[in-house]
This record gives C-alpha cells, structure tokens and sequence, in this order.
C-alpha cells in the first residue's frame, strides 16, 4: 500500500477515508515519531506549511503528490514537483468561512478597543471607563477590501449585512461579481487607501504584492483607518506600520499573519493595546480544518486513481504523474 506522509495529525474521523488507498505515517500518524524519520518512505503528502524545496522532495524518491492542506502554496517549490513528476494540489475552497470570519472578528476587536479595554482592566485602574473608551462602528464605515476573492468576497457578503460600505480593488475581478456583491470597485488601491476607514487584505504573497502595505501606501490611508490582514505576514512591511502607528497615522491593526510567523516574542507590534495579532489561526476552526483536510485527502484519492483533480496547481506535470502512478498500481 502507498504511504501518505502527514505534516499534523489526522482528525480520527477521517483516517478512514485513506483506508485502501494510503498508510499515514510520519508525525501525523497515529505512531509518533522523529518529525522527518519516515519521511524518505513517503509515496504522499498531506502538507501544511513546512517549506518543500527540490532538496526536501529528494528526501523522498517515490514521492508522487503533494496534497496542500490550505490556499496559499508559496512554501511549494511547483516548478520544482513539475520537474520531478510530482502533482501539487491544494483546497482554494476549505478555508474560506473561518478565515473570512476571523478577519471580521479582528476588525470588530479593533474596531471597539477590545484590546485596549481589556488592558486597561489590567493596568490603568482609573475611575470612568465608559467615558475613556472611544470605539468606533462599523456601520456605515467604508471598508476596503484589497482582493474579492473566496475570502473576500464573504468578507463583503457579512460587512454588507452589518451596514458597512464596502468597496474593492481587484484588477481581475469581472464588475458584474463585484456588483451582485453590491461592492464598489476602485479604479486603483491609491484611491481604495484614500477613502477607506478600514482597509481588509486579501490576496496572495507574490513578488510583486511582498510589501504592497509599505511606507507609501501607509501614507495614503485615511488617518485614523484601521489594517486588517488574514492572508500573508510578507504583504505589510511591519516596521513602516510600527512606524505609521507611532505617528498616529492609524488607529490600529488587526493582523493573522506575521513575517515571520509565529511572530517574535519581541516584536513591538505584540505589545501595543492598539494591535491585536493571532497566530495564523484564521482557519482553524474545528469545522475549518474538516473541510480544508476532506478536501486535500479527496484531492489525494483523486490523483491516485489518476483522474486529475480540479485543484491541481502543476496541470502541466499531468501526464508524467499519471505515468507515474500507473507503474506503481
């Protein structure tokens, strides 16, 4: 039987979903042991967000797909499995509600000082705490979504229904979706920055997106707005944002991601009561890591009865994978 190689454990209920068709092994396994030990015997992967180079790849020479439990693929090296015979797969769909939601939570936290109330509870025991506390609402606040997406565009489905206005920039996004989400489209992000009162990120970490948030495009907020980010650490340029935090130019941040990740003990964005910062933990939602796992064990059956998958990030590799596999049935 092929083996499948898995970087966290399997939920119990759905270990039986590989039954015929692959043996968990490694750290995920119901048989702990050394984190890469079983590695070199791994015909499959169930990958979270462990780095795989060409060199990691090499480790195991029978390896025949990589399953991403997750939207983001930045730490897969695909040209990389291209040139191997490896298909990469991944679940656009599964982390879609618990990470939309986790944004929303964040920015109502920053939103209504959640952070800096409860602090204050702590260490600044002063008399009238109603009259100090100057939360701000959501309704009929204009809200910037950078990217209408999957995420996105159930961030704008909920923002719609708490009355905020929202709007969007999206050079790719077809103007009839944005309009059936009764979204605004920006000409540009500059103008997006400009008007926004909270400005949501939601798009992937490429070279050219690494830092979109920087020294400039800070510059271009609406002072006083509030940064919200649930997709990559590497989009905003966390020093020009201390900085920018510092001068008062915003009033504060909401961020699931960090670079690097998890953040460090010491960095200054921890400690501040205006920034609230989780461990990249937007999708973990029980239901969450089901139906990102479901889907990435379904696109892992798929590729082992050679039937290519809809989410297959090297369509290019096809038919040297299904090559593959066949000689190993």
């Amino acid at each position: 039987m092929l083996r499948v190689w898995t970087e966290r454990p399997i939920l119990p209920d759905l270990v039986a979903r590989l039954d015929g068709v692959a043996e968990p092994i490694g750290p995920g396994a119901a048989t702990p042991d050394d984190f890469l030990s079983a590695f070199p015997r791994a015909d499959c992967i169930l990958a979270g967000g462990m780095p795989y180079d060409g060199a990691t790849m090499d480790l195991a020479p029978g390896l025949l797909i990589i399953s991403r439990m997750g939207i983001g693929f930045e730490n897969i090296d695909v040209q990389a499995a291209t040139d191997r015979g490896i298909a990469v797969t991944y679940t656009p769909d599964g982390p879609t509600i618990a990470t939309a939601e986790h944004g929303i939570a964040l920015m109502f936290a920053v939103a209504k000082d959640v952070k800096k109330a409860s602090w204050g509870l702590v260490h600044d025991r002063r008399p009238d705490y109603y009259g100090r506390h100057a939360a701000v609402e959501v309704f009929e606040a204009r809200v910037g979504l950078v990217g209408l997406g999957r995420i996105g565009s159930r961030v704008a489905r909920i923002l719609s229904a708490a009355g905020a206005r929202v709007s969007a920039y999206d050079p790719y996004i077809n103007p009839a979706k944005a309009a059936a989400l009764d979204v605004e489209l920006a000409p540009s992000l500059e103008s997006l920055l400009a008007q926004s009162d909270i400005v949501s990120l939601h798009l992937p970490l490429s070279s050219s997106t690494r830092h979109l948030i920087n020294e400039g495009t800070l510059a271009q907020m609406k002072t006083g707005s509030i940064l919200v980010n649930v997709s990559r650490g590497g989009l905003v340029d966390e020093a020009a944002l201390l900085r920018a935090l510092d001068r008062g130019r915003l009033r504060g941040a909401g961020l699931d991601v960090t670079d690097p990740e998890p953040a460090e003990a010491d960095n200054p964005l921890l400690h501040r009561n205006d920034v609230i910062i989780t461990p990249h933990v937007g999708s973990a939602t029980y239901a969450g890591k089901r139906r990102i796992l479901s889907h990435a064990i379904e696109n892992l059956k798929c590729v082992l009865r050679r039937e290519r998958p809809e989410n297959l990030l090297n369509p290019d590799v096809w038919e040297r994978a299904s090559e593959r596999i066949g000689s190993r049935a």
